[in-house]
């Protein structure tokens, strides 16, 4: 595996190059005002200072932009290698397992019993690398497309009730452990969006609270409707948290918080990004708040509604 790139040299770097600009150009500010200061040809002194000084000026600026691209650049290539290792896991392991299934049926023969289970280990896992090419899919056509608000809006309580279904198989938990609680006028509500797009992001939430609130998640998901024809759908977890430091992190491409080598739950750094990117492109927002005094996260989706 390629060794990931550190930025503490390239910031290290830039602020010894930014220092030494500084302390070179007041140097010479210093020593060319007491040149002018005690020259003849005043004038001379002072225009070549005005030039120095605004060449000194672009210098500065193009090291601190060069910095901050490299930051730029080495902090992507970490969230692209994340992103290689997570995928990489996710295909390889079902892969294998699905292997091993059929080397187990074809070398002997194995009761019926066995058989069944067999064939409900390899359907999990079929589903599992299904679900991870629907999710590159779905990353795929949002970075390619722009996605457009919905004439008539879309109501969200079957979204929401379809989103809750696909989370619900794809886990084998109970109906009970994602409770959808709104009122009937609140349930009655469409947002602006096309129905494919809002699935997307409510699929995208309720998946992520469940996995990271195993082995017993309680997500709760209530609509609030707020002033100015806009509505907020909160999904609450009971699950760690996430730290407020890593709350803005955690929407941008490819992040995941903690190693990849590390991790016990699946997933490639992409479904919080594709909320954030529907989300805005339907001039909503979407903010990560702590469940308090519970434990868990609470993530709101706040929408334009439709009259």
């Amino acid at each position: 595996m390629e060794p990931r790139r550190s930025i503490g040299w390239p910031i290290t770097l830039g602020v010894v190059l930014i220092g030494l600009i500084l302390a070179l150009g007041v140097g010479w500010v210093l020593v060319s005002i007491a040149a002018a200061i005690g020259s003849k040809n005043a004038a001379f002194y002072w225009a070549t200072l005005g030039v120095g000084v605004a060449l000194l000026l672009l210098v500065l600026v193009g090291v601190i932009l060069y910095l901050f691209l490299t930051i730029k650049a080495i902090a992507l290539s970490q969230r692209q290698s994340n992103f290689i290792d997570s995928v990489t896991h996710e295909l390889k392991s079902p892969l294998a397992a699905l292997k091993l299934s059929l080397q187990t049926l074809a070398r002997r023969p194995v009761p019926p019993e066995q058989q069944a289970d067999f064939h409900r280990f390899m359907l999990e896992d079929v589903e599992r690398l299904d679900m991870l090419i629907d999710h590159l899919l779905d990353a795929a056509k949002t970075l390619q497309r722009r996605v457009q608000p919905g004439d008539e809006g879309t109501l969200l309580e079957p979204v929401l009730q379809h989103a809750r279904e696909a989370v619900v198989q794809r886990y084998g938990i109970s109906r009970e452990c994602i409770r959808l609680e709104f009122a009937p006028a609140e349930a009655a509500l469409k947002a602006s969006g096309r129905r494919a797009d809002l699935e997307i992001v409510f699929r995208n939430l309720l998946d992520n609270a469940v996995k990271y609130s195993l082995p017993n998640p309680q997500v709760e998901v209530t609509m609030v409707v707020l002033p100015r024809g806009r509505v907020a759908v909160r999904v609450a977890d009971n699950g760690l948290g996430i730290p407020l430091a890593q709350r803005k992190q955690v929407f941008r491409r490819f992040v995941r918080l903690g190693s990849e080598l590390e991790r016990s739950t699946a997933g490639t750094g992409l479904g919080l990004f594709l909320v954030k990117s529907i989300v805005g492109q339907l001039r909503g927002k979407v903010t990560v708040k702590e469940r308090l005094p519970l434990s868990g996260t609470v993530l709101e989706v706040e929408l334009p509604v439709t009259a």
